[in-house]
Protein backbone atom coordinates (compact mmCIF):
# COMPACT_ATOMS: atom_id res chain seq x y z
CA UNK A 1 0.00 0.00 0.00
CA UNK A 2 1.75 3.13 -1.28
CA UNK A 3 0.56 6.54 -0.05
CA UNK A 4 0.95 9.39 -2.55
CA UNK A 5 0.52 13.00 -1.47
CA UNK A 6 -1.71 15.24 -3.54
CA UNK A 7 -2.39 18.83 -4.55
CA UNK A 8 -5.39 20.92 -3.49
CA UNK A 9 -6.18 23.36 -6.30
CA UNK A 10 -9.08 24.91 -8.23
CA UNK A 11 -9.99 22.61 -11.12
CA UNK A 12 -12.54 22.05 -13.88
CA UNK A 13 -13.91 18.60 -14.68
CA UNK A 14 -17.09 17.49 -16.50
CA UNK A 15 -19.65 20.16 -15.51
CA UNK A 16 -17.90 21.26 -12.29
CA UNK A 17 -15.50 24.00 -11.28
CA UNK A 18 -14.37 23.77 -7.64
CA UNK A 19 -11.46 23.14 -5.28
CA UNK A 20 -10.21 19.59 -5.73
CA UNK A 21 -7.71 17.21 -4.12
CA UNK A 22 -5.95 16.03 -7.24
CA UNK A 23 -2.94 14.11 -8.51
CA UNK A 24 -1.64 13.40 -12.03
CA UNK A 25 -2.91 9.92 -12.81
CA UNK A 26 0.52 8.88 -14.05
CA UNK A 27 1.58 8.43 -10.40
CA UNK A 28 -1.27 6.01 -9.86
CA UNK A 29 -0.51 4.11 -13.06
CA UNK A 30 3.19 3.76 -12.26
CA UNK A 31 2.54 2.41 -8.76
CA UNK A 32 0.07 -0.13 -10.17
CA UNK A 33 2.54 -1.16 -12.90
CA UNK A 34 5.16 -1.69 -10.20
CA UNK A 35 2.84 -3.99 -8.23
CA UNK A 36 1.67 -1.58 -5.51
CA UNK A 37 -1.74 -0.36 -4.41
CA UNK A 38 -1.85 3.46 -4.64
CA UNK A 39 -3.64 5.49 -1.95
CA UNK A 40 -4.03 9.24 -2.53
CA UNK A 41 -3.30 11.35 0.58
CA UNK A 42 -4.77 14.87 0.65
CA UNK A 43 -3.04 17.47 2.87
CA UNK A 44 -5.86 17.50 5.41
CA UNK A 45 -6.47 16.18 8.89
CA UNK A 46 -3.39 14.40 10.27
CA UNK A 47 -1.88 12.38 7.41
CA UNK A 48 1.21 11.61 9.54
CA UNK A 49 -1.01 9.32 11.59
CA UNK A 50 -1.43 7.09 8.52
CA UNK A 51 2.23 6.07 8.34
CA UNK A 52 1.57 2.93 10.40
CA UNK A 53 -0.99 1.79 7.83
CA UNK A 54 1.26 2.33 4.79
CA UNK A 55 4.01 0.16 3.32
CA UNK A 56 5.63 3.04 1.40
CA UNK A 57 5.29 6.76 0.78
CA UNK A 58 5.66 9.00 -2.27
CA UNK A 59 5.77 12.78 -1.92
CA UNK A 60 4.61 14.04 -5.29
CA UNK A 61 5.51 17.19 -7.21
CA UNK A 62 3.81 20.53 -6.68
CA UNK A 63 4.26 24.20 -5.89
CA UNK A 64 7.16 25.81 -4.08
CA UNK A 65 7.91 25.30 -0.40
CA UNK A 66 7.55 28.39 1.79
CA UNK A 67 11.13 29.75 1.88
CA UNK A 68 10.64 30.68 5.55
CA UNK A 69 11.22 26.98 6.25
CA UNK A 70 14.85 27.42 5.20
CA UNK A 71 15.30 30.96 6.49
CA UNK A 72 14.68 33.02 3.35
CA UNK A 73 12.13 35.44 1.95
CA UNK A 74 10.24 34.47 -1.23
CA UNK A 75 11.97 35.51 -4.45
CA UNK A 76 10.18 37.10 -7.41
CA UNK A 77 9.80 33.75 -9.19
CA UNK A 78 8.72 31.69 -6.17
CA UNK A 79 5.05 30.79 -6.35
CA UNK A 80 2.15 28.42 -5.72
CA UNK A 81 3.10 28.27 -2.03
CA UNK A 82 0.55 26.24 -0.08
CA UNK A 83 1.45 26.43 3.61
CA UNK A 84 -1.17 23.85 4.57
CA UNK A 85 0.45 21.38 2.18
CA UNK A 86 3.90 22.16 3.60
CA UNK A 87 2.60 21.48 7.11
CA UNK A 88 1.03 18.16 6.14
CA UNK A 89 3.93 16.89 4.08
CA UNK A 90 6.71 17.86 6.49
CA UNK A 91 4.77 16.06 9.22
CA UNK A 92 4.16 12.86 7.26
CA UNK A 93 7.77 12.81 6.05
CA UNK A 94 9.06 13.10 9.62
CA UNK A 95 6.81 10.23 10.70
CA UNK A 96 7.90 8.13 7.71
CA UNK A 97 11.59 8.67 8.44
CA UNK A 98 11.09 7.83 12.12
CA UNK A 99 9.34 4.61 11.12
CA UNK A 100 11.90 3.64 8.47
CA UNK A 101 9.14 3.60 5.85
CA UNK A 102 10.41 3.22 2.26
CA UNK A 103 10.23 6.66 0.66
CA UNK A 104 10.36 8.04 -2.88
CA UNK A 105 10.42 11.82 -3.29
CA UNK A 106 9.50 13.29 -6.67
CA UNK A 107 10.54 16.87 -7.55
CA UNK A 108 8.95 18.78 -4.65
CA UNK A 109 9.36 15.56 -2.66
CA UNK A 110 13.15 15.87 -3.00
CA UNK A 111 13.00 19.49 -1.90
CA UNK A 112 10.84 18.70 1.14
CA UNK A 113 13.33 16.00 2.17
CA UNK A 114 16.31 18.34 1.81
CA UNK A 115 14.68 21.23 3.69
CA UNK A 116 13.31 18.96 6.42
CA UNK A 117 16.83 17.70 7.14
CA UNK A 118 18.42 21.16 7.21
CA UNK A 119 19.18 22.05 3.59
CA UNK A 120 18.22 25.03 1.42
CA UNK A 121 16.98 25.62 -2.13
CA UNK A 122 17.82 27.71 -5.15
CA UNK A 123 14.55 29.60 -5.56
CA UNK A 124 14.91 30.02 -9.34
CA UNK A 125 17.29 27.62 -11.04
CA UNK A 126 17.63 29.51 -14.37
CA UNK A 127 19.32 32.33 -12.44
CA UNK A 128 21.95 29.81 -11.34
CA UNK A 129 22.54 27.68 -14.44
CA UNK A 130 21.73 30.28 -17.14
CA UNK A 131 19.13 28.29 -19.07
CA UNK A 132 15.53 27.04 -18.80
CA UNK A 133 16.13 23.44 -19.90
CA UNK A 134 14.84 22.02 -16.63
CA UNK A 135 11.46 23.72 -17.17
CA UNK A 136 11.30 25.01 -20.76
CA UNK A 137 7.68 26.25 -20.82
CA UNK A 138 4.49 26.02 -18.75
CA UNK A 139 3.18 22.48 -18.93
CA UNK A 140 6.14 21.24 -21.01
CA UNK A 141 8.73 18.78 -19.75
CA UNK A 142 12.38 19.31 -20.51
CA UNK A 143 14.43 16.25 -21.47
CA UNK A 144 17.97 16.36 -20.08
CA UNK A 145 20.42 13.62 -19.11
CA UNK A 146 21.24 12.86 -15.50
CA UNK A 147 24.40 11.09 -14.34
CA UNK A 148 23.84 8.45 -11.61
CA UNK A 149 26.58 7.89 -9.04
CA UNK A 150 27.84 4.28 -9.27
CA UNK A 151 27.11 2.08 -6.29
CA UNK A 152 24.03 3.99 -5.15
CA UNK A 153 20.44 2.77 -4.95
CA UNK A 154 19.67 4.97 -7.94
CA UNK A 155 22.44 3.44 -10.03
CA UNK A 156 21.31 -0.04 -9.10
CA UNK A 157 17.89 0.87 -10.51
CA UNK A 158 18.89 2.91 -13.57
CA UNK A 159 22.47 1.81 -14.26
CA UNK A 160 25.69 3.81 -14.18
CA UNK A 161 25.35 5.45 -17.60
CA UNK A 162 23.68 8.83 -18.25
CA UNK A 163 19.89 8.62 -18.62
CA UNK A 164 17.67 11.23 -20.27
CA UNK A 165 14.65 11.88 -18.05
CA UNK A 166 11.66 14.29 -18.00
CA UNK A 167 12.29 17.46 -15.99
CA UNK A 168 9.87 20.12 -14.79
CA UNK A 169 11.40 22.14 -11.98
CA UNK A 170 12.52 25.73 -11.55
CA UNK A 171 14.00 25.15 -8.10
CA UNK A 172 16.68 22.75 -6.87
CA UNK A 173 18.92 21.98 -3.92
CA UNK A 174 21.33 24.74 -2.95
CA UNK A 175 22.89 23.64 0.36
CA UNK A 176 22.64 19.89 0.73
CA UNK A 177 21.25 18.65 4.04
CA UNK A 178 24.11 16.97 5.96
CA UNK A 179 22.53 13.48 6.21
CA UNK A 180 21.93 13.23 2.44
CA UNK A 181 24.20 11.87 -0.29
CA UNK A 182 24.09 13.19 -3.87
CA UNK A 183 23.36 10.29 -6.21
CA UNK A 184 22.83 12.04 -9.56
CA UNK A 185 23.59 15.38 -11.20
CA UNK A 186 22.76 17.09 -14.48
CA UNK A 187 25.38 18.33 -16.95
CA UNK A 188 25.08 21.83 -15.47
CA UNK A 189 25.81 20.57 -11.94
CA UNK A 190 22.21 20.62 -10.68
CA UNK A 191 21.61 18.03 -7.96
CA UNK A 192 19.09 15.64 -9.46
CA UNK A 193 18.90 12.82 -6.90
CA UNK A 194 19.73 12.20 -3.25
CA UNK A 195 19.60 9.29 -0.83
CA UNK A 196 19.56 8.90 2.93
CA UNK A 197 22.06 6.15 3.66
CA UNK A 198 20.96 5.71 7.27
CA UNK A 199 17.52 4.47 6.20
CA UNK A 200 16.61 1.24 4.41
CA UNK A 201 15.15 3.00 1.35
CA UNK A 202 14.95 6.78 1.14
CA UNK A 203 15.47 8.02 -2.41
CA UNK A 204 14.40 11.33 -3.95
CA UNK A 205 14.76 12.65 -7.49
CA UNK A 206 14.35 16.16 -8.89
CA UNK A 207 12.89 14.99 -12.20
CA UNK A 208 9.51 13.34 -12.87
CA UNK A 209 9.75 9.54 -13.09
CA UNK A 210 5.96 9.30 -13.18
CA UNK A 211 6.17 10.80 -16.69
CA UNK A 212 8.81 8.30 -17.88
CA UNK A 213 8.03 5.31 -20.10
CA UNK A 214 9.43 2.86 -17.55
CA UNK A 215 8.47 2.37 -13.90
CA UNK A 216 11.92 1.40 -12.62
CA UNK A 217 12.03 3.69 -9.57
CA UNK A 218 8.49 2.73 -8.57
CA UNK A 219 9.50 -0.94 -8.86
CA UNK A 220 12.45 -0.23 -6.57
CA UNK A 221 10.15 1.38 -4.02
CA UNK A 222 7.66 -1.49 -4.10
CA UNK A 223 10.50 -4.04 -3.85
CA UNK A 224 11.81 -2.22 -0.77
CA UNK A 225 8.33 -2.39 0.76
Amino acid sequence: MIGITSYVEPARFTVWEMTVALLPYTYVEQVVRAGGQPVVLPPAGEPAALVGRLDGLILAGGGDIDPARYGEQPGDKTGYIRKFRDEAEFAILAAALDAGLPYLGVCRGLQVLNVALGGTLHQHLPDVVGHTGHSPAPGEFGHLPIHPTPGTRLAKALGDDPVTVPHYHHQSIDRLAPPLTITATADDGTIEAVELDSHPFTLAVQWHPEAATDCTLFESLVAAC
